[in-house]
């Protein structure tokens, strides 16, 4: 197995890592998990550049490079929603239907998985036809959207783990970047989805 490939297998693994400290509740698991995470995130930059700058492109990087961002990801979004409670606690400040500390919605949650599973399945499908589908440039936007929504979220959850001057460097910006950055993984999932399905669409629809 070459390294891109070592490198899009290790981030299964550290999907599971991340997923056991979001849940430990220990002294500094909220650190813990941003560090895997963030570990994660940045295998999958690397996985794509070294498979390209040194012609290591296998059908196995191309198929499942983008399965281990959608387990990623959408492992992440799901552990957040159980973490969040979505009312704001007294004492929040509010401003409409959103809070100073945005949370995880889980209608957003659903969208994303959805989206995940409807290409994941055109991608098996196509599989079996013998033909591979690759990641898009529109869906690879979808995807830093979606860590740097995951990322924020959960520097929120682990800065009251940290030394206050460091708490302070994040604590004034995070939140209006992870409710902005929230909204927009929402928009990319919603086009690059409908994208990707409606320029394979005779994948699925050439035998009705």
């Amino acid at each position: 197995m070459n390294l891109p490939n070592q490198l899009t297998t290790s981030r299964f693994v550290l999907t599971a890592v991340f997923l056991w400290a979001v849940f430990w509740r220990g002294p500094i698991n909220d650190t813990l998990a941003l560090a895997f995470f963030c570990l994660a995130s940045l295998t999958d930059l690397l996985d794509g550049k070294i498979a390209r700058e040194r012609g290591l492109i296998t059908s196995f990087g191309t198929l499942m490079d983008p399965l281990a961002d959608k387990i990623l990801t959408c492992s992440a979004f799901i552990a957040l929603v159980e973490r969040h409670v979505i009312s704001p606690p007294p004492g929040v400040f509010t401003l409409g239907a959103y809070t100073a500390r945005p949370q995880v919605a889980a209608w957003m949650v659903v969208i994303i998985v959805a989206r995940e599973l409807a290409i994941t399945g055109l991608r098996l499908l196509a599989a079996s036809r013998q033909v591979v589908l690759a990641a898009e440039r529109f869906g690879k936007h979808k995807t830093i959207s979606q860590m740097c929504a995951i990322i924020a979220l959960l520097v929120m959850d682990a800065y009251s783990e940290w030394f206050p001057w460091l708490k302070g460097l994040f604590e004034p910006w995070t939140p209006a970047f992870a409710l902005a950055a929230l909204w927009l993984t929402v928009l990319l999932t919603l086009t690059s989805g409908w994208l990707y399905l409606w320029r394979n669409r005779n994948m699925f629809l050439k035998d009705l």
